[in-house]
């Protein structure tokens, strides 16, 4: 950033103090969190599944982490996911309001923190690419959520960002009330190649990115596709983790 870059945002911040990305007290610096509203969120961390990336309670730390049952049972498609916060309460005040009302500033303070969850899949990664939104969603919506991270994320790490990898060709019902076998029915067929993404992905890392993982069915039926076109393996990186409620928490 430029010195008169930095001297505009000091001279706003002094006449637009700014304010906690979720509530109104102010902060040092705009784009962050207050220290109420920062300690509120639940930030993942070891033990997770080494696959899927969930939050394993009750598994000693030194212990080598086991598979969560979901992928003892089913293994996904992917190769590794992992995401910064459990959604719960708290990070919904954020991923919420950034998903549906417009509040892309909130893309920053998620994006930093993805990226410190995610730090080996951003190393490894060749290409960066979001999960997309069927057309007529991303429309009315005005903006892919999930586009918004992995656009700082690419630059942030100085990968690739790969936007039209994918494409979402048939619009799917909101998955949220949608348990694990009916998420994985409602997505078969829905996603597509990107026109001319082929030979970008031939032999090559992807990682994927997402506002939100619940039971990893989106993200799985990306990676089937980016695997069929020839991808050498594909990670998951979001904001958010749904945790498995077959799995009692610890944190």
């Amino acid at each position: 950033m430029s010195g008169l870059a930095r001297l505009g945002i000091r001279v706003l911040d002094a006449l637009l103090p700014p304010h906690c990305l979720t509530c109104e007290a102010e902060v040092g610096e705009q784009g962050t969190l207050c220290e109420a509203c920062h300690g509120g969120l639940a930030f993942l961390a070891e033990p997770l599944c080494p696959h899927c990336g969930v939050p394993l309670g009750g598994v000693p730390l030194a212990a080598p982490a086991p598979l969560c049952p979901g992928c003892e049972e089913s293994p996904p498609a992917f190769a590794a996911a992992r995401a910064a916060l459990r959604y719960d309460a708290a990070a919904q005040r954020l991923l919420l309001p950034f998903k549906y009302a417009d509040r892309t500033e909130y893309a920053g303070f998620l994006a930093r923190q993805m990226a410190r969850a995610g730090t080996p899949l951003l190393a490894r990664a060749d290409l960066i690419a979001p999960v997309p939104l069927h057309w007529r969603r991303q429309f009315a919506r005005r903006y892919n959520q999930a586009g918004l991270l992995a656009a700082r994320l690419a630059r942030q790490a100085r990968k690739p960002y790969a936007p039209r990898l994918l494409r979402r060709i048939r619009r799917t019902v909101p998955l949220g009330e949608l348990g694990a076998a009916e998420r994985e029915e409602a997505l078969q067929g829905a996603f597509a190649l990107g026109r001319r993404a082929a030979p970008r992905i031939a032999g090559r890392r992807v990682l994927l990115v997402d506002d939100i993982l619940t039971s990893g069915a989106t993200a799985d039926a990306c990676a089937l596709v980016l695997l069929a076109a020839g991808a050498a393996a594909v990670d998951v990186l979001a904001a958010a983790r749904v945790p498995d409620p077959r799995i009692p928490a610890s944190q």
